[in-house]
């Protein structure tokens, strides 16, 4: 049986896209637990981690607030129909939230064209 490859926290880092203070203030506010240590002490990460550090960089690239991604690492850690059904609960409540987002994203990208639409309108005028 073949040992999963340790990752160092640069490597982690590296790979999840998340720096170095990041990581650890994610494992001291109990986002990342069970980190792997190393004889000397250092932080190992497993391909595990790698995978749950990517589900928290699409909760935090999409404005999740850290207590909701405390609260999802939570039901995470839980067994059962109760965890699958809350964490179902936040991630759908999230969605709604991502999704209202993105349209106000819209209105203001329209606004913005529209403004530029205007500026070059001037422009052509001159």
């Amino acid at each position: 049986m073949t040992t999963p490859q340790l990752l160092t926290p640069a490597e982690a880092a590296e790979r999840s896209g998340f720096s170095l203070d990041t990581l650890r203030y994610y494992e001291r506010i109990g986002l990342l637990t069970s980190i792997t240590r190393a004889t000397s002490g250092h932080r190992r990460f497993t391909p595990e981690d790698i995978g749950w550090l990517g589900i928290l960089r699409c909760l935090r690239d999409t404005g999740m607030p850290i207590a909701d991604m405390r609260r999802y690492a939570e039901l995470a850690r839980t067994e059962g129909p109760d965890s699958l059904l809350g964490r179902i609960e936040l991630l759908e409540r999230h969605d709604t939230a991502v999704t209202d987002q993105i349209a106000l994203l819209e209105r203001q990208r329209t606004h913005l064209r529209d403004k530029i639409d205007h500026y070059r309108g001037v422009l052509a005028q001159d």
